[in-house]
């Protein structure tokens, strides 16, 4: 069982408990008994008893002998037999011939020997004749238009449209209607009325259509090593047989759509900047033998670089997660490393309950060349498919604003990974409101600030980025359980994007990366601690130089400070018994790499990825970039152009005219062109998240905690041919171009290929 100890509570905002009653806990709705998460209250004793709200009533608890006070209980209870069918939904559930269904609404009443059924209902008040009210019928949602003779409290005759064979879904929280429902009206002589369900597509088939290659394996590979090629334009990675060598045929089979060019490329222009720049670098392609996903690095003869050490410019490494069935079947565990990036594979398509492929490769492939808002729509959709059905329950989640960190922990962490994908309700006790999009949208805002506060010790701001959140390595020392907060906000991340809520909060941008499984490279660790990154080139420059690295008596440990207190940490086993040379240089970095982007941190992510992929199957993630994801979780910035370039400093060949150079001129121009999208991408780019500070472009923060503004740099083009970006200090090194349109197209240049990993200098 899944149980955790949790500090005395302590107020989230003003105002105080009251009494023994707690009314904490998240409510499964529909089913034969409901599980509840509560905390036992101040004062009492083991042994002793206590009041607690389980849905709308209220039940006795005996305090169990090695529990006390401020301890989360786990607490089962039958269901409410006065609730009946219909859980918390408002209105009555007598005519519905269906326990499961949504109730009816209240004023329908079904009048007898009818065939087809017929129905009277009741008008709203304040329906003018002619508009349209919903009423809720069997399970239906419809639209029923008030006639022209008729008045609220009258009743008028309607005869629903036959209930579809599999009703998926009932209401969600943002509309009266759920999605994928369909309405219209047909006016009558009395009344008029429109139904519809959201039924479940036909299945597709398990098996899709493939064509058979046939190719030569290529000189100096050898059984069992991987080889890309390029299968009906498409590059994969196959392996060669253990019976095959160089100049044999063998043959595979790929599945036709991915050989098909996807059909949403052509109209999307990142896509194709991308691919008419695609030069040496990383690469996730697909595996022919499995279709599973994978990262390569070709080399400049389009091989596959097989080189396992470290390089400073070439080496890339990929956060695994292996998952674990927990002791607790609602709770995986999982085992998490970074390897190198060649070892890191992802499935390629998704499974529904039932066994079928919800999800394919060539969806996923189709996908990946759509432009951002279409692929973040594509993605609700598909959410949409794994969310559980209404009709197999939903969540209500009962929260007290005043303890709202606490309680919401207690009630999320109680939830299986099924739940998780259920439609949530939310109350805040004490307070009147029907949740229907909003409290869930003010749930989200409250509980992702408070557990971003650095005062509660579980982030701090980052060394390099005031605006972006990095995890706190001694957050055990600020906070008990601190393990289970960052598994909670694992799935409130994972559960915001599945329906379509934000995140409010800007993480590092090594910890997007760690969420997609994209690749980690030295010059990430700039990013992360700007003087530590220098401090290795300098050692790299002194051992190309040919200078005795182990005259400067250095181990493969590190020194941690934490809460003031230095600690050694050793980078590998053993590492205080050996000494860094110049021989073994490159492993050293490599292990300084890996503990400063993961190690130091890692039973922390462990936590967060795990919660967040409760939610959100990996697969899904992989249409998007780092910049995109950070774009759907916390939402397009609003951006005030006028502050932007009021709050802007100049330097280098624009220092003395400034905004009146003409470069710079082309420069805001081009931007006032520019979508939300890119000017989005661009201060990730510059600054390295799209966050703005909520006073505006005039107190942005460096590296060093300063003011540093954001700054455009003139440099000749004979010094830099693209612009390029230096996050710690909020610049952008802009060339003197001799065009607003060769300006234009390495500006978008830069922007668009820093999100995929390759060089452009």
């Amino acid at each position: 069982m899944f149980m955790f100890k949790k500090k005395k509570e302590k107020p989230s905002k003003g105002g105080g408990g009251g009494g023994k009653v707690n009314g904490v806990g998240a409510n499964s709705v529909a089913g034969g008994s409901t599980v509840f998460r509560v905390t036992v209250p101040d004062n009492v004793k083991p042994g002793e008893e206590f009041q607690v709200y389980a849905g709308s009533r209220i039940v006795r608890v005996r305090c169990p002998m090695d529990s006390r006070p401020g301890q989360s209980l786990q607490i089962t209870v039958p269901a409410d037999p006065a609730a009946g069918g219909g859980g918390d939904m408002p209105g009555n559930s007598q005519h519905s011939n269906n326990s499961l269904l949504p109730p009816d609404s209240p004023g329908v009443r079904r009048i007898a020997d009818t065939n087809p059924p017929a129905y009277m209902v009741a008008i709203p008040e304040g329906t003018a004749a002619g508009q349209q009210f919903p009423v809720t019928i069997q399970g239906q949602q419809l639209m029923v238009t008030c006639p022209p003779s008729a008045r609220p409290g009258m009743s008028v005759r309607i005869v629903p449209p036959p209930p579809p064979a599999d009703l998926t879904r009932g209401p969600t929280t943002d509309s009266p209607m759920g999605p994928g429902m369909n309405s219209s009206s047909n006016s009558g002589s009395s009344s008029a009325a429109t139904g519809g369900g959201h039924r479940r597509k036909d299945s597709r088939s398990d098996k899709e259509k493939t064509q058979l290659f046939e190719v030569e394996v290529p000189k100096g590979v050898q059984p069992g090593a991987p080889f890309a090629l390029l299968a009906g334009g498409v590059r994969v990675l196959v392996t060669c047989p253990p019976n095959a060598g160089p100049g044999q045929r063998i043959r595979f089979k790929l599945p036709l759509a991915l050989t098909q060019k996807p059909k949403h490329a052509e109209d999307n222009e990142m896509v194709q900047i991308k691919l008419k720049y695609d030069k040496d670098g990383w690469t996730r392609t697909v595996r022919a033998t499995d279709l599973k996903f994978q990262w390569v690095r070709m080399d400049d003869k389009g091989d596959i670089d097989l080189n396992k050490r470290f390089n400073f410019e070439k080496s890339a490494y990929v956060r695994r997660l292996d998952f674990r069935a927990g002791e607790d079947p609602r709770i995986r565990t999982g085992i998490l490393s970074l390897v190198p990036a060649t070892e890191s594979v992802v499935d390629s398509k998704i499974r529904a309950s039932d066994g079928r492929d919800l999800v394919t490769y060539s969806q996923l492939a189709d996908a990946q060349v759509k432009n951002f808002d279409d692929k973040a729509q594509w993605f609700q959709d598909t959410c949409a498919k794994l969310c559980v059905e209404w009709n197999e329950g939903h969540m209500r989640m009962n929260v007290r604003r005043q303890f709202l960190l606490g309680d919401s922990v207690d009630a999320v962490m109680s939830l299986s990974r099924k739940d998780l994908r259920k439609l949530w309700r939310f109350e805040f006790i004490g307070e009147m409101g029907i949740d229907a999009g909003g409290l869930a949208r003010e749930w989200f805002e409250l509980v992702c600030r408070e557990i971003f506060d650095p005062d509660t010790g579980l982030w701090m701001s980052s060394a390099t980025n005031q605006m972006s959140m990095t995890i706190n390595p001694a957050s055990e020392f600020c906070c008990e359980d601190h393990l289970v907060y960052y598994r909670f906000l694992g799935r409130v991340m994972g559960k915001a994007m599945f329906d379509r809520q934000l995140v409010n909060g800007h993480m590092v941008k090594h910890l997007y990366k760690h969420i997609l499984g994209w690749p980690i490279q030295f010059k990430d660790l700039e990013s992360v601690d700007e003087e530590y990154y220098n401090n290795l080139k300098q050692l790299q420059s002194m051992a190309e130089r040919g200078e005795d690295l182990s005259m400067l008596c250095l181990d493969f440990t590190t020194t941690s400070e934490i809460m003031g207190v230095k600690k050694e940490v050793e980078l590998v086993p053993g590492g205080s018994d050996i000494d860094v040379t110049n021989e073994n240089f490159p492993e050293y970095v490599e292990a300084c790499l890996k503990y400063k982007l993961m190690d130091c941190v890692k039973p922390q992510l462990n936590e967060l990825l795990l919660g967040f992929f409760d939610v959100i199957p990996e697969p899904l993630l992989t249409i998007f970039d780092f910049q995109e994801l950070e774009l759907l979780m916390c939402g397009l910035p609003k951006i005030d152009m006028e502050d932007w370039q009021r709050e802007t400093e100049y330097s280098g060949e624009y220092d003395e005219i400034g905004p009146d150079h003409p470069t710079v001129q082309w420069f805001w121009e081009t931007l006032e062109e520019w979508d939300a999208e890119m000017k989005a991408r661009l201060l990730q780019f510059v600054t390295g998240t799209s966050g703005v500070p909520s006073r505006g472009f005039g107190v942005l923060q460096g590296n060093d905690g300063n003011i540093r503004k954001f700054t455009i740099h003139g440099v000749p083009v004979d010094v830099c041919l693209y612009p390029r970006a230096h996050t710690c200090f909020n610049r952008i090194d802009l060339p003197l171009f001799e065009s607003k349109e060769e300006l234009a197209e390495k500006l978008k240049l830069a922007v668009t290929m820093s999100a995929t990993g390759f060089d452009i200098e």
